[in-house]
């Protein structure tokens, strides 16, 4: 096994690689890893033009340092990008430097039956569909490393907040979808990889057009036409926006938004284009039911997920039924009417709020979103709640004495933290939160058959309904109608409590 030192032309560092002559091959790139496994060297296997060489010095450098220097760099390097870092030159070819993946993304398990992904990279095509989920495929994943419900939520999050900062610095993914995803439900995790291929709009255009499942109806409707036409559409952000949408959807629902039931052209290649195309048609659409997946035509291996009956997009809550409704409703062929990536995120965490744990041990999801109704049910093993269930709903301050609703609701179970971002609306919860705001400021129990919130950190807590003050140690009970001042500071909540089931 050689090593070989390679060197950068623009920085002027040099990196060392094995080469045993049988190197990992992506789809462009033939990948080493470094003789300290602390990075990866990626080298193309096509000689790249001046403009191709100039992407990759800005991607490793300008835009590099502008993710480093800003508030949260750490965040978005560690844990939500794997960015090059730097370009080397060797032999004619170029390559790009890239830190090793974290040790959570790859499998620590096998399949139950055997073990063929030991040790292998925990893509995100993995955790997308129904066949490695189900109990009784062949190979399906180990239990152990799907994670449930609540872990695809946090995973999407991620998601959200790589494609966020993306955007706010210019750029474009161009190619967002499950093979450029990498993701533990476990530590619920989402890594974005690949990433030397951005669109910078207006200087370097996208050289794909993406992956089949993830291109958007107009990139896919005009494929056929030259670069240069002027009706001819590239990837972009608008077409991020909808990539972003398919993969969330995918995660918490295991199926996909575009590919139903309805047959566009009897010729294979010519139906797929249009279904993704310019006759795209969401499968869940709240009218057009024509492209409805049809329950005889699902094999056994995507069940249940892939019935639409058994598991609507509803399940998903309020705010997040909504965002579907807009990126494949209204936003899936005029792409300026799809919600933008902090949208998303700001849905997916309220959504969080909304959970519920199933008390059946046996689902494995373990946990679901409160469906509005008095006898809240798991939609994935249809377990009934049980006993007194209270719902705060918050409300902030307008004026002085008047306060509004903020259409955020707080779902309470045994052990549930009250946080700084549920107490105050000027705490906005984000990859910029403190470690202050991280720490919780009190915690909900079930009491001697009593509902209570207890302090822990809140110093203007108050019970309304009441009028006593609650100090640090002290707890209140949630009653039906209670009113609850969180805290008199500017942006302090006001929670009203409903107690469903009793």
């Amino acid at each position: 096994m050689a090593v070989v030192t390679v060197e950068s032309p623009y920085t002027r560092k040099r990196y060392q690689y094995y080469d045993n002559g049988d190197p990992k091959k992506g789809g462009l790139k033939d990948v080493y890893f470094s003789v300290d496994k602390q990075y990866v060297v990626a080298i193309f296997r096509e000689r790249l033009d001046d403009n191709q060489k100039e992407r990759l010095k800005r991607i490793t450098g300008h835009y590099l340092q502008q993710i480093s220097s800003k508030e949260a760099g750490e965040y978005y390097l560690n844990e939500v990008y794997r960015w090059p870092t730097d370009v080397i030159e060797w032999k004619g070819l170029t390559g790009i430097v890239v830190p090793i993946y974290a040790p959570k993304f790859f499998f620590s398990k096998g399949y139950e039956k055997n073990d063929l992904i030991l040790g292998g990279e925990k893509n995100g095509k993995w955790f997308a569909g129904s066949k490695f989920r189900n109990p009784n495929f062949p190979l399906r994943i180990a239990s152990s490393e799907l994670g449930n419900w609540m872990s695809y939520l946090q995973v999407c999050v991620n998601l959200c907040r790589g494609v966020k900062k993306m955007h706010a610095m210019g750029l474009a993914h161009s190619d967002l979808s499950y093979n450029n995803v990498l993701v533990d439900p476990v530590t619920k995790s989402a890594c974005m990889i690949d990433l030397d291929g951005l669109v910078v709009p207006g200087l370097f255009p996208a050289e794909v057009i993406g992956t089949a499942e993830f291109i958007a109806p107009e990139v896919m409707a005009t494929k056929h036409l030259n670069k240069t036409d002027p009706e001819r559409k590239l990837p972009r952000r608008e077409t991020d926006l909808h990539s972003l949408p398919v993969l969330i959807y995918m995660y918490l629902l295991h199926r996909h938004p575009l590919l139903g039931g309805k047959v566009h052209d009897l010729d294979p290649e010519t139906d797929n284009l249009l279904a993704m195309g310019k006759n795209a048609l969401f499968i869940e659409h709240p009218t057009d039911l024509s492209n409805r997946p049809k329950a005889s035509q699902l094999s056994k291996w995507e069940q249940p997920w892939g019935d639409v009956d058994k598991l609507p997009y509803t399940l998903t809550g309020p705010y997040l039924k909504e965002l579907f409704d807009q990126a494949f409703v209204t936003g899936l062929h005029h792409p300026a009417s799809r919600p933008a990536a902090d949208i998303w995120e700001q849905a997916l965490m309220k959504t969080s709020d909304l959970l519920q744990p199933c008390s059946n041990p046996a689902c494995e999801q373990k946990w679901y979103v409160f469906d509005n109704t008095t006898q809240p049910k798991c939609p994935f093993c249809g377990q009934l709640h049980s006993g007194s269930l209270p719902v705060l709903d918050l409300y902030f301050k307008s004026a002085e004495g008047a306060y509004r609703p903020e259409q955020h609701r707080l779902m309470v179970y045994t052990n549930q933290y009250l946080f700084p971002w549920h107490v105050n609306r000027n705490i906005v919860r984000n990859e910029k939160l403190t470690e202050v705001d991280k720490a919780p400021a009190g915690y909900f129990v079930k009491h001697n058959d009593k509902w209570v919130l207890v302090n822990q950190t809140l110093t203007s807590l108050r019970d309304v309904t009441e009028q006593t003050d609650i100090p640090v140690g002290g707890f209140v009970e949630l009653t039906q109608g209670k009113k609850i001042l969180f805290s008199a500071e500017e942006g302090g909540r006001v929670a009203l409590v409903t107690l469903v089931g009793e």
